[in-house]
C-alpha cells in the first residue's frame, strides 16, 4: 500500500507544481483573444508579459528598481475594474514582476497597457479580490521617474 500512497503524492506534488504552466497557456489564449477583441498593437516579452504603449513620452525609462509615481486602473479580461490610483508613488522593486519589468518599457509620460499573465502578477493563490490563475489588464501612465 506505501508505494500506491509515495506515487499518489509524487503525481499530487507534480500537478501542483505545473499549475503556473497550466495557467500560462491558459493565460496567453485569455491575452491573445482579448487583443483581438480589443484591437490592440501589443509587444510580447521573453517572459510572456504584453506591452502595448498608445501615447509615448520622451523622458528616461526607469529602472526594475526605480521609484515611479503613476496614474493606473486596473482591469480583468471581462472589463471590471478591480482597483485604481492617481498619483501613486512606488519602487518598482515592490510591485508585481509584471509592472517590473513592463515599466522598464515605459520612457516618463509614457501612456499604456500592460497584459499580465498570473505568473507574473498573483500567480495561483491570487491575493485579496484577485483570484488566482487570473490575467490582469492595466492601463499606466508613468508620471515620472523619482
Amino acid at each position: 500500500m506505501k508505494p500506491y500512497l509515495v506515487l499518489f503524492l509524487m503525481i499530487f506534488f507534480i500537478s501542483c507544481s505545473n499549475d503556473e504552466d497550466n495557467y500560462s497557456t491558459e493565460n496567453d489564449l485569455e491575452i491573445q483573444e482579448y487583443i483581438k477583441r480589443n484591437n490592440l498593437n501589443a509587444t510580447k516579452t521573453a517572459s510572456g508579459l504584453y506591452i502595448v504603449i498608445t501615447d509615448q513620452g520622451n523622458g528616461a525609462k526607469p529602472t526594475s528598481s526605480s521609484s515611479v509615481t503613476v496614474n493606473y486602473k486596473g482591469y480583468f479580461t471581462d472589463g471590471s475594474r478591480f482597483d485604481q490610483g492617481q498619483n501613486v508613488t512606488f519602487n518598482l522593486n515592490q510591485v508585481i514582476t509584471g509592472w517590473s519589468e513592463g515599466l522598464t518599457h515605459f520612457n516618463e509620460d509614457t501612456q499604456g497597457w500592460l497584459l499580465v499573465p498570473s505568473h507574473l502578477g498573483y500567480g495561483s493563490n491570487g491575493s485579496n479580490s484577485i483570484p488566482g490563475g487570473s490575467v490582469l489588464i492595466f492601463s499606466i501612465h508613468l508620471l515620472k521617474i523619482n
